[in-house]
Protein backbone atom coordinates (compact mmCIF):
# COMPACT_ATOMS: atom_id res chain seq x y z
CA UNK A 1 0.00 0.00 0.00
CA UNK A 2 2.86 2.41 0.87
CA UNK A 3 4.52 1.63 -2.45
CA UNK A 4 1.28 2.39 -4.29
CA UNK A 5 0.92 5.73 -2.50
CA UNK A 6 4.54 6.56 -3.22
CA UNK A 7 4.10 5.73 -6.90
CA UNK A 8 0.95 7.85 -7.03
CA UNK A 9 2.86 10.72 -5.41
CA UNK A 10 5.50 10.43 -8.12
CA UNK A 11 2.86 10.61 -10.87
CA UNK A 12 1.20 13.63 -9.32
CA UNK A 13 4.49 15.43 -8.89
CA UNK A 14 5.47 14.69 -12.47
CA UNK A 15 2.16 15.92 -13.83
CA UNK A 16 2.29 19.05 -11.63
CA UNK A 17 5.67 19.83 -13.05
CA UNK A 18 4.09 20.41 -16.49
CA UNK A 19 0.93 22.09 -15.18
CA UNK A 20 1.33 25.15 -17.39
CA UNK A 21 1.47 22.98 -20.47
CA UNK A 22 -1.72 21.29 -19.32
CA UNK A 23 -3.36 24.67 -18.64
CA UNK A 24 -2.32 26.01 -22.04
CA UNK A 25 -3.77 22.97 -23.85
CA UNK A 26 -6.93 23.21 -21.77
CA UNK A 27 -7.43 26.85 -22.72
CA UNK A 28 -6.79 26.21 -26.41
CA UNK A 29 -9.11 23.20 -26.57
CA UNK A 30 -11.84 24.81 -24.49
CA UNK A 31 -11.91 28.08 -26.42
CA UNK A 32 -11.83 26.30 -29.77
CA UNK A 33 -14.49 23.81 -28.73
CA UNK A 34 -16.80 26.46 -27.32
CA UNK A 35 -16.50 28.51 -30.48
CA UNK A 36 -17.40 25.46 -32.57
CA UNK A 37 -20.37 24.62 -30.35
CA UNK A 38 -21.55 28.21 -30.37
CA UNK A 39 -21.45 28.32 -34.16
CA UNK A 40 -23.42 25.10 -34.54
CA UNK A 41 -26.61 25.83 -36.55
CA UNK A 42 -29.93 25.78 -34.74
CA UNK A 43 -31.96 22.65 -35.24
CA UNK A 44 -35.79 22.79 -35.28
CA UNK A 45 -37.95 19.75 -34.71
CA UNK A 46 -41.27 19.48 -36.55
CA UNK A 47 -43.65 16.77 -35.35
CA UNK A 48 -47.19 15.50 -35.74
CA UNK A 49 -49.28 12.85 -34.04
CA UNK A 50 -51.78 10.58 -35.77
CA UNK A 51 -54.19 7.96 -34.46
CA UNK A 52 -55.15 4.90 -36.52
CA UNK A 53 -58.62 3.65 -35.58
CA UNK A 54 -58.90 -0.09 -36.28
CA UNK A 55 -62.23 -0.64 -34.52
CA UNK A 56 -65.38 -0.91 -36.59
CA UNK A 57 -68.87 -2.26 -35.99
CA UNK A 58 -68.81 -3.87 -39.44
CA UNK A 59 -66.18 -6.42 -38.46
CA UNK A 60 -68.27 -8.47 -36.00
CA UNK A 61 -71.32 -8.10 -38.25
CA UNK A 62 -69.52 -9.52 -41.30
CA UNK A 63 -67.57 -12.18 -39.42
CA UNK A 64 -67.78 -15.54 -41.18
CA UNK A 65 -68.86 -14.00 -44.49
CA UNK A 66 -65.64 -12.17 -45.27
CA UNK A 67 -61.94 -12.54 -44.57
CA UNK A 68 -61.11 -9.61 -42.35
CA UNK A 69 -57.41 -8.73 -42.33
CA UNK A 70 -55.59 -8.15 -39.07
CA UNK A 71 -55.76 -4.36 -38.95
CA UNK A 72 -53.37 -4.12 -36.01
CA UNK A 73 -50.75 -6.11 -37.87
CA UNK A 74 -51.28 -4.07 -41.03
CA UNK A 75 -50.75 -0.82 -39.15
CA UNK A 76 -47.61 -2.21 -37.54
CA UNK A 77 -46.16 -3.32 -40.88
CA UNK A 78 -47.12 -0.04 -42.52
CA UNK A 79 -45.38 1.93 -39.79
CA UNK A 80 -42.19 -0.11 -40.23
CA UNK A 81 -42.13 0.19 -44.00
CA UNK A 82 -43.22 3.81 -44.33
CA UNK A 83 -39.70 5.27 -44.37
CA UNK A 84 -38.39 3.69 -47.55
CA UNK A 85 -36.60 5.00 -50.59
CA UNK A 86 -39.64 5.48 -52.89
CA UNK A 87 -41.49 7.44 -50.18
CA UNK A 88 -38.42 9.59 -49.44
CA UNK A 89 -38.02 10.41 -53.13
CA UNK A 90 -41.69 11.30 -53.26
CA UNK A 91 -41.25 13.62 -50.26
CA UNK A 92 -38.30 15.31 -52.00
CA UNK A 93 -40.54 16.05 -54.97
CA UNK A 94 -43.43 17.19 -52.76
CA UNK A 95 -41.33 19.78 -50.86
CA UNK A 96 -39.36 20.87 -53.98
CA UNK A 97 -36.00 19.70 -52.68
CA UNK A 98 -35.23 18.20 -56.07
CA UNK A 99 -34.80 21.72 -57.45
CA UNK A 100 -31.51 22.14 -55.59
CA UNK A 101 -30.13 18.78 -56.75
CA UNK A 102 -27.59 19.04 -59.53
CA UNK A 103 -26.33 15.45 -59.80
CA UNK A 104 -27.09 11.94 -58.68
CA UNK A 105 -24.56 12.04 -55.85
CA UNK A 106 -26.37 14.91 -54.17
CA UNK A 107 -29.66 13.05 -54.59
CA UNK A 108 -28.25 9.96 -52.89
CA UNK A 109 -26.85 12.04 -50.05
CA UNK A 110 -30.15 13.86 -49.57
CA UNK A 111 -32.15 10.61 -49.57
CA UNK A 112 -29.78 9.04 -47.04
CA UNK A 113 -29.89 12.08 -44.76
CA UNK A 114 -33.69 12.24 -44.79
CA UNK A 115 -34.03 8.52 -44.11
CA UNK A 116 -31.81 8.90 -41.06
CA UNK A 117 -33.45 12.13 -39.84
CA UNK A 118 -37.12 11.13 -40.12
CA UNK A 119 -38.44 9.26 -37.10
CA UNK A 120 -41.74 7.38 -36.79
CA UNK A 121 -42.42 6.16 -33.26
CA UNK A 122 -45.39 4.78 -31.35
CA UNK A 123 -46.53 7.14 -28.65
CA UNK A 124 -49.14 6.52 -25.99
CA UNK A 125 -50.32 3.21 -27.47
CA UNK A 126 -49.97 0.86 -30.39
CA UNK A 127 -52.21 2.95 -32.66
CA UNK A 128 -50.83 6.44 -31.90
CA UNK A 129 -47.78 7.42 -33.96
CA UNK A 130 -45.51 10.43 -33.83
CA UNK A 131 -43.80 11.65 -37.00
CA UNK A 132 -40.88 14.02 -36.45
CA UNK A 133 -37.79 15.40 -38.15
CA UNK A 134 -35.02 17.85 -37.21
CA UNK A 135 -33.88 20.45 -39.72
CA UNK A 136 -32.23 23.86 -39.76
CA UNK A 137 -35.18 25.31 -41.69
CA UNK A 138 -38.35 25.15 -39.56
CA UNK A 139 -40.69 25.60 -42.55
CA UNK A 140 -38.95 22.85 -44.48
CA UNK A 141 -39.18 20.51 -41.48
CA UNK A 142 -42.91 21.23 -41.21
CA UNK A 143 -43.47 20.57 -44.91
CA UNK A 144 -41.60 17.28 -44.71
CA UNK A 145 -43.73 16.11 -41.77
CA UNK A 146 -46.91 17.13 -43.60
CA UNK A 147 -45.83 15.24 -46.70
CA UNK A 148 -44.97 12.14 -44.69
CA UNK A 149 -48.33 12.37 -42.93
CA UNK A 150 -50.11 12.47 -46.29
CA UNK A 151 -48.21 9.43 -47.53
CA UNK A 152 -49.00 7.56 -44.31
CA UNK A 153 -52.73 8.08 -44.77
CA UNK A 154 -52.70 7.35 -48.51
CA UNK A 155 -50.78 4.11 -48.10
CA UNK A 156 -53.19 2.98 -45.42
CA UNK A 157 -56.19 3.46 -47.71
CA UNK A 158 -54.86 2.79 -51.18
CA UNK A 159 -52.72 -0.13 -50.10
CA UNK A 160 -55.72 -2.15 -49.00
CA UNK A 161 -57.62 -1.44 -52.20
CA UNK A 162 -54.62 -2.52 -54.25
CA UNK A 163 -54.25 -5.70 -52.19
CA UNK A 164 -57.95 -6.52 -52.68
CA UNK A 165 -57.71 -5.87 -56.42
CA UNK A 166 -54.61 -8.06 -56.68
CA UNK A 167 -56.34 -10.85 -54.78
CA UNK A 168 -59.40 -10.60 -57.03
CA UNK A 169 -57.25 -10.68 -60.17
CA UNK A 170 -55.40 -13.75 -58.94
CA UNK A 171 -58.64 -15.56 -58.03
CA UNK A 172 -60.17 -14.67 -61.43
CA UNK A 173 -57.14 -16.16 -63.16
CA UNK A 174 -57.46 -19.33 -61.12
CA UNK A 175 -61.20 -19.53 -61.82
CA UNK A 176 -60.59 -19.23 -65.57
CA UNK A 177 -57.90 -21.91 -65.41
CA UNK A 178 -60.07 -24.34 -63.43
CA UNK A 179 -63.06 -23.59 -65.65
CA UNK A 180 -61.02 -24.68 -68.67
CA UNK A 181 -59.91 -27.80 -66.80
CA UNK A 182 -63.50 -28.54 -65.79
CA UNK A 183 -64.77 -28.20 -69.38
CA UNK A 184 -61.98 -30.46 -70.64
CA UNK A 185 -62.79 -33.05 -67.94
CA UNK A 186 -66.51 -32.92 -68.80
CA UNK A 187 -65.79 -33.40 -72.51
CA UNK A 188 -63.44 -36.29 -71.81
CA UNK A 189 -65.99 -37.94 -69.51
CA UNK A 190 -68.78 -37.54 -72.07
CA UNK A 191 -66.66 -38.97 -74.89
CA UNK A 192 -65.62 -41.89 -72.71
CA UNK A 193 -69.24 -42.69 -71.85
CA UNK A 194 -70.20 -42.63 -75.52
CA UNK A 195 -67.31 -44.92 -76.49
CA UNK A 196 -67.98 -47.44 -73.71
CA UNK A 197 -71.76 -47.49 -73.61
CA UNK A 198 -72.98 -50.59 -71.77
CA UNK A 199 -69.60 -51.29 -70.15
CA UNK A 200 -69.65 -48.55 -67.52
CA UNK A 201 -70.21 -49.29 -63.83
CA UNK A 202 -73.85 -49.07 -62.80
CA UNK A 203 -75.32 -49.56 -66.28
CA UNK A 204 -75.96 -53.25 -65.58
CA UNK A 205 -76.78 -53.03 -61.91
CA UNK A 206 -73.41 -53.03 -60.20
CA UNK A 207 -69.76 -53.39 -61.08
CA UNK A 208 -68.32 -56.07 -63.33
CA UNK A 209 -67.33 -58.62 -60.70
CA UNK A 210 -70.66 -58.49 -58.93
CA UNK A 211 -72.41 -58.93 -62.29
CA UNK A 212 -70.19 -61.91 -63.15
CA UNK A 213 -70.81 -63.56 -59.79
CA UNK A 214 -74.54 -62.93 -60.05
CA UNK A 215 -74.70 -64.37 -63.60
CA UNK A 216 -72.79 -67.46 -62.53
CA UNK A 217 -75.12 -67.93 -59.56
CA UNK A 218 -78.22 -67.59 -61.74
CA UNK A 219 -76.76 -70.07 -64.25
CA UNK A 220 -76.17 -72.61 -61.52
CA UNK A 221 -79.71 -72.14 -60.17
CA UNK A 222 -81.16 -72.52 -63.69
CA UNK A 223 -79.11 -75.69 -64.31
CA UNK A 224 -80.30 -77.10 -61.00
CA UNK A 225 -83.92 -76.29 -61.85
CA UNK A 226 -83.43 -77.91 -65.29
CA UNK A 227 -82.10 -81.10 -63.73
CA UNK A 228 -85.03 -81.18 -61.33
CA UNK A 229 -87.51 -80.72 -64.22
CA UNK A 230 -85.80 -83.44 -66.25
CA UNK A 231 -85.94 -85.84 -63.29
CA UNK A 232 -89.67 -85.14 -62.87
CA UNK A 233 -90.30 -85.70 -66.61
CA UNK A 234 -88.31 -88.95 -66.61
CA UNK A 235 -90.28 -90.19 -63.61
CA UNK A 236 -93.57 -89.59 -65.45
CA UNK A 237 -92.24 -91.40 -68.51
CA UNK A 238 -91.29 -94.38 -66.38
CA UNK A 239 -94.79 -94.45 -64.95
CA UNK A 240 -96.28 -94.45 -68.43
CA UNK A 241 -93.97 -97.20 -69.72
CA UNK A 242 -94.26 -99.28 -66.54
CA UNK A 243 -98.11 -99.61 -66.64
CA UNK A 244 -100.12 -102.09 -68.74
CA UNK A 245 -100.15 -101.18 -72.32
CA UNK A 246 -102.61 -98.42 -72.89
CA UNK A 247 -103.74 -97.64 -76.33
CA UNK A 248 -104.96 -94.30 -77.28
CA UNK A 249 -108.58 -94.28 -78.35
CA UNK A 250 -109.11 -94.58 -82.01
CA UNK A 251 -111.93 -92.31 -82.88
CA UNK A 252 -114.53 -93.98 -85.05
CA UNK A 253 -116.15 -90.82 -86.09
CA UNK A 254 -115.41 -87.15 -86.28
CA UNK A 255 -116.76 -86.52 -82.79
CA UNK A 256 -114.05 -88.67 -81.16
CA UNK A 257 -111.40 -86.82 -83.07
CA UNK A 258 -112.87 -83.55 -81.93
CA UNK A 259 -112.75 -84.65 -78.26
CA UNK A 260 -109.03 -85.37 -78.44
CA UNK A 261 -108.30 -82.06 -80.22
CA UNK A 262 -110.32 -80.15 -77.64
CA UNK A 263 -107.90 -81.09 -74.86
CA UNK A 264 -104.79 -80.01 -76.76
CA UNK A 265 -106.51 -76.91 -78.10
CA UNK A 266 -107.49 -75.94 -74.56
CA UNK A 267 -103.87 -76.11 -73.40
CA UNK A 268 -102.68 -74.22 -76.46
CA UNK A 269 -105.27 -71.53 -75.83
CA UNK A 270 -104.24 -71.26 -72.19
CA UNK A 271 -100.56 -70.98 -73.13
CA UNK A 272 -101.31 -68.32 -75.70
CA UNK A 273 -103.14 -66.28 -73.07
CA UNK A 274 -100.14 -66.62 -70.78
CA UNK A 275 -97.90 -65.59 -73.68
CA UNK A 276 -99.95 -62.44 -74.24
CA UNK A 277 -99.67 -61.60 -70.54
CA UNK A 278 -95.90 -62.11 -70.58
CA UNK A 279 -95.44 -59.92 -73.66
CA UNK A 280 -97.02 -57.04 -71.79
CA UNK A 281 -94.11 -57.08 -69.28
CA UNK A 282 -91.18 -58.60 -71.18
CA UNK A 283 -89.62 -58.70 -74.64
CA UNK A 284 -89.60 -61.70 -76.94
CA UNK A 285 -86.08 -62.58 -75.75
CA UNK A 286 -87.19 -63.25 -72.19
CA UNK A 287 -86.63 -66.87 -71.11
CA UNK A 288 -90.28 -67.41 -70.04
CA UNK A 289 -91.63 -66.12 -73.37
CA UNK A 290 -89.21 -68.33 -75.31
CA UNK A 291 -90.17 -71.37 -73.20
CA UNK A 292 -93.91 -70.72 -73.65
CA UNK A 293 -93.52 -70.37 -77.43
CA UNK A 294 -91.59 -73.64 -77.55
CA UNK A 295 -94.26 -75.38 -75.54
CA UNK A 296 -96.95 -74.13 -77.91
CA UNK A 297 -94.94 -75.41 -80.87
CA UNK A 298 -94.49 -78.81 -79.19
CA UNK A 299 -98.22 -79.08 -78.51
CA UNK A 300 -98.95 -78.20 -82.14
CA UNK A 301 -96.56 -80.92 -83.27
CA UNK A 302 -98.04 -83.38 -80.80
CA UNK A 303 -101.52 -82.55 -81.99
CA UNK A 304 -100.54 -83.39 -85.55
CA UNK A 305 -98.67 -86.54 -84.51
CA UNK A 306 -101.57 -87.87 -82.48
CA UNK A 307 -103.96 -87.12 -85.30
CA UNK A 308 -101.79 -89.24 -87.65
CA UNK A 309 -101.35 -92.11 -85.19
CA UNK A 310 -105.06 -92.59 -84.56
CA UNK A 311 -106.47 -95.63 -86.44
CA UNK A 312 -110.23 -95.90 -86.56
CA UNK A 313 -111.70 -99.12 -85.02
CA UNK A 314 -115.10 -100.44 -84.57
CA UNK A 315 -114.95 -100.36 -80.76
CA UNK A 316 -114.72 -96.81 -79.38
CA UNK A 317 -114.18 -97.81 -75.79
CA UNK A 318 -111.45 -100.36 -76.34
CA UNK A 319 -108.61 -100.16 -73.78
CA UNK A 320 -109.74 -96.67 -72.59
CA UNK A 321 -107.69 -95.62 -69.42
CA UNK A 322 -108.30 -92.25 -67.58
CA UNK A 323 -104.95 -92.70 -65.67
CA UNK A 324 -103.09 -92.84 -68.93
CA UNK A 325 -104.71 -89.63 -70.06
CA UNK A 326 -103.66 -87.85 -66.82
CA UNK A 327 -100.11 -89.13 -67.15
CA UNK A 328 -99.95 -87.85 -70.69
CA UNK A 329 -101.14 -84.45 -69.54
CA UNK A 330 -98.54 -84.40 -66.72
CA UNK A 331 -95.86 -85.50 -69.19
CA UNK A 332 -96.74 -82.66 -71.53
CA UNK A 333 -96.54 -80.15 -68.69
CA UNK A 334 -93.17 -81.57 -67.63
CA UNK A 335 -91.92 -81.27 -71.20
CA UNK A 336 -92.99 -77.63 -71.21
CA UNK A 337 -91.24 -76.96 -67.93
CA UNK A 338 -88.07 -78.67 -69.19
CA UNK A 339 -88.17 -76.61 -72.36
CA UNK A 340 -88.60 -73.43 -70.32
CA UNK A 341 -85.69 -74.34 -68.08
CA UNK A 342 -83.51 -75.16 -71.08
CA UNK A 343 -84.24 -71.76 -72.58
CA UNK A 344 -83.40 -70.08 -69.27
CA UNK A 345 -80.14 -72.06 -69.00
CA UNK A 346 -79.18 -71.05 -72.52
CA UNK A 347 -79.93 -67.38 -71.78
CA UNK A 348 -77.92 -67.34 -68.53
CA UNK A 349 -75.11 -69.27 -70.21
CA UNK A 350 -74.93 -66.62 -72.93
CA UNK A 351 -74.86 -63.82 -70.36
CA UNK A 352 -72.17 -65.55 -68.31
CA UNK A 353 -69.99 -66.23 -71.35
CA UNK A 354 -70.46 -62.64 -72.51
CA UNK A 355 -69.33 -61.29 -69.15
CA UNK A 356 -66.36 -63.67 -69.10
CA UNK A 357 -65.36 -62.43 -72.54
CA UNK A 358 -65.29 -58.88 -71.10
CA UNK A 359 -62.97 -59.84 -68.23
CA UNK A 360 -60.14 -57.72 -69.70
CA UNK A 361 -62.09 -54.78 -71.11
CA UNK A 362 -64.49 -53.99 -68.24
CA UNK A 363 -61.90 -53.61 -65.42
CA UNK A 364 -59.88 -51.28 -67.66
CA UNK A 365 -63.00 -49.29 -68.50
CA UNK A 366 -63.95 -49.09 -64.82
CA UNK A 367 -60.44 -47.92 -63.89
CA UNK A 368 -60.40 -45.20 -66.57
CA UNK A 369 -63.94 -44.16 -65.69
CA UNK A 370 -63.01 -43.87 -62.00
CA UNK A 371 -59.93 -41.78 -62.88
CA UNK A 372 -61.98 -39.46 -65.11
CA UNK A 373 -64.63 -39.08 -62.43
CA UNK A 374 -61.99 -38.33 -59.80
CA UNK A 375 -60.36 -35.64 -61.97
CA UNK A 376 -63.74 -34.15 -62.77
CA UNK A 377 -64.82 -34.09 -59.11
CA UNK A 378 -61.52 -32.52 -58.00
CA UNK A 379 -61.72 -29.79 -60.63
CA UNK A 380 -65.38 -29.19 -59.87
CA UNK A 381 -64.72 -28.92 -56.11
CA UNK A 382 -61.83 -26.51 -56.67
CA UNK A 383 -63.87 -24.46 -59.13
CA UNK A 384 -66.82 -24.14 -56.75
CA UNK A 385 -64.49 -23.32 -53.87
CA UNK A 386 -62.80 -20.59 -55.92
CA UNK A 387 -66.18 -19.10 -56.80
CA UNK A 388 -67.00 -18.90 -53.10
CA UNK A 389 -63.60 -17.42 -52.32
CA UNK A 390 -64.06 -14.80 -55.02
CA UNK A 391 -67.32 -13.62 -53.49
CA UNK A 392 -65.66 -13.56 -50.07
CA UNK A 393 -62.66 -11.62 -51.43
CA UNK A 394 -64.92 -9.12 -53.17
CA UNK A 395 -66.91 -8.54 -50.00
CA UNK A 396 -63.66 -8.26 -48.01
CA UNK A 397 -62.37 -5.58 -50.39
CA UNK A 398 -65.59 -3.63 -50.11
CA UNK A 399 -65.50 -4.05 -46.34
CA UNK A 400 -61.92 -2.76 -46.18
CA UNK A 401 -62.85 0.27 -48.29
CA UNK A 402 -65.93 1.00 -46.21
CA UNK A 403 -66.00 4.22 -44.24
CA UNK A 404 -64.83 3.92 -40.66
CA UNK A 405 -63.24 0.50 -41.05
CA UNK A 406 -59.68 1.85 -40.96
CA UNK A 407 -59.70 5.58 -40.27
CA UNK A 408 -56.86 8.01 -39.60
CA UNK A 409 -57.28 10.85 -37.15
CA UNK A 410 -54.70 13.60 -36.86
CA UNK A 411 -54.31 14.37 -33.16
CA UNK A 412 -51.65 17.08 -33.54
CA UNK A 413 -51.04 18.69 -36.93
CA UNK A 414 -47.45 19.36 -38.00
CA UNK A 415 -46.02 22.09 -35.77
CA UNK A 416 -42.62 23.70 -35.22
CA UNK A 417 -41.71 25.32 -31.85
CA UNK A 418 -40.41 28.90 -31.72
CA UNK A 419 -37.22 27.87 -29.96
CA UNK A 420 -34.82 25.48 -31.65
CA UNK A 421 -34.74 21.94 -30.41
CA UNK A 422 -31.01 21.68 -30.72
CA UNK A 423 -28.17 21.51 -30.53
CA UNK A 424 -27.99 21.10 -26.75
CA UNK A 425 -25.23 23.65 -26.22
CA UNK A 426 -25.02 23.41 -22.39
CA UNK A 427 -24.19 19.73 -22.65
CA UNK A 428 -21.72 20.35 -25.43
CA UNK A 429 -20.05 23.21 -23.44
CA UNK A 430 -19.73 20.87 -20.45
CA UNK A 431 -18.26 18.12 -22.57
CA UNK A 432 -15.77 20.53 -24.12
CA UNK A 433 -14.75 21.86 -20.68
CA UNK A 434 -14.23 18.39 -19.24
CA UNK A 435 -12.42 17.25 -22.38
CA UNK A 436 -10.07 20.26 -22.25
CA UNK A 437 -9.15 19.59 -18.61
CA UNK A 438 -8.75 15.90 -19.25
CA UNK A 439 -6.58 16.36 -22.33
CA UNK A 440 -4.38 18.90 -20.49
CA UNK A 441 -3.84 16.57 -17.53
CA UNK A 442 -3.20 13.54 -19.73
CA UNK A 443 -0.76 15.52 -21.88
CA UNK A 444 1.18 16.67 -18.77
CA UNK A 445 1.28 13.12 -17.48
CA UNK A 446 2.54 11.75 -20.81
CA UNK A 447 5.30 14.34 -21.02
CA UNK A 448 6.31 13.62 -17.42
CA UNK A 449 6.74 9.99 -18.42
CA UNK A 450 8.72 10.91 -21.49
CA UNK A 451 11.00 13.27 -19.48
CA UNK A 452 11.01 11.67 -16.02
CA UNK A 453 12.61 13.06 -12.87
CA UNK A 454 13.40 11.59 -9.45
CA UNK A 455 11.27 12.83 -6.58
CA UNK A 456 12.35 10.43 -3.77
CA UNK A 457 15.31 8.39 -2.56
CA UNK A 458 13.52 5.12 -3.14
CA UNK A 459 12.78 6.01 -6.74
CA UNK A 460 16.43 6.86 -7.36
CA UNK A 461 17.58 3.70 -5.61
CA UNK A 462 15.28 1.51 -7.69
CA UNK A 463 16.31 3.01 -11.00
CA UNK A 464 20.10 3.33 -10.39
CA UNK A 465 20.43 0.23 -8.15
CA UNK A 466 22.98 2.23 -6.11
CA UNK A 467 23.09 3.00 -2.43
CA UNK A 468 21.75 6.46 -1.70
CA UNK A 469 23.67 7.90 1.26
CA UNK A 470 21.51 10.99 1.75
CA UNK A 471 19.59 13.87 0.22
CA UNK A 472 20.20 17.61 0.05
CA UNK A 473 16.99 19.58 0.69
CA UNK A 474 16.04 22.62 -1.35
CA UNK A 475 16.45 25.90 0.52
CA UNK A 476 13.99 28.42 -0.89
CA UNK A 477 14.83 32.06 -0.44
CA UNK A 478 12.15 34.64 0.26
CA UNK A 479 12.35 35.88 -3.30
CA UNK A 480 11.93 32.36 -4.69
CA UNK A 481 9.04 31.70 -2.35
CA UNK A 482 7.31 34.87 -3.54
CA UNK A 483 7.83 33.84 -7.13
CA UNK A 484 6.51 30.36 -6.30
CA UNK A 485 3.37 31.78 -4.73
CA UNK A 486 2.81 34.13 -7.69
CA UNK A 487 3.05 31.21 -10.08
CA UNK A 488 0.58 29.28 -7.96
CA UNK A 489 -1.80 32.22 -7.89
CA UNK A 490 -1.45 32.69 -11.64
CA UNK A 491 -2.21 29.02 -12.24
CA UNK A 492 -5.22 29.17 -9.96
CA UNK A 493 -6.39 32.38 -11.58
CA UNK A 494 -6.08 30.81 -15.04
CA UNK A 495 -8.10 27.82 -13.90
CA UNK A 496 -10.71 30.09 -12.30
CA UNK A 497 -10.93 32.19 -15.44
CA UNK A 498 -11.49 29.07 -17.52
CA UNK A 499 -14.16 27.86 -15.08
CA UNK A 500 -15.69 31.37 -15.04
CA UNK A 501 -16.02 31.42 -18.80
CA UNK A 502 -17.66 28.00 -18.65
CA UNK A 503 -20.07 29.23 -15.94
CA UNK A 504 -20.91 32.32 -17.96
CA UNK A 505 -21.69 30.22 -21.01
CA UNK A 506 -23.89 27.88 -19.00
CA UNK A 507 -25.88 30.74 -17.44
CA UNK A 508 -26.24 33.13 -20.32
CA UNK A 509 -26.22 30.74 -23.28
CA UNK A 510 -29.99 31.07 -23.81
CA UNK A 511 -29.70 34.87 -23.88
CA UNK A 512 -26.84 35.06 -26.31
Amino acid sequence: MDELIAQLYVYIKGTWRYRWLAMTLAWIIAIAGWIVVYNLPDNYQASARIYVDTQSILRPLMQGMTVSPNAQQQVSIMSRTLINRPNIERIIRMVDLDITISNETERERLVTDLMSDIRLTAAGGDNIFTISINNEDPLLAKDIVQSLLTIFVEEGLDGKREDSSSALRFIDQQIAAYEAKLIAAENALTAFKQENLGLLPGQQGGDYYSQLIEAGERLRQAELALREAEQARNAIRKQITGDEPVFILEPFNTEAEVIVDLEIDSRIRSLKEDLDTLRLNFTDHHPDIIATMRLIEQLEVRKKTEAKSIHPTGDPGKNYSPMLQQLNVALAESEAIVASMQARVEEYTGRYEHLKALSVAIPKVESEFTQLNRDYNVNKANYEQLLGRRISAQMSGELTSASGLLSFRIIDPPTVPDKPDGPNRPIFFSLVFLAALGIGIVSAFIISQIRPAFYSQSNLREVSELTVLGTVPMIWTDHEQIKQRRRLYAFGFSLLCLAGIYTFLMIFIDKI
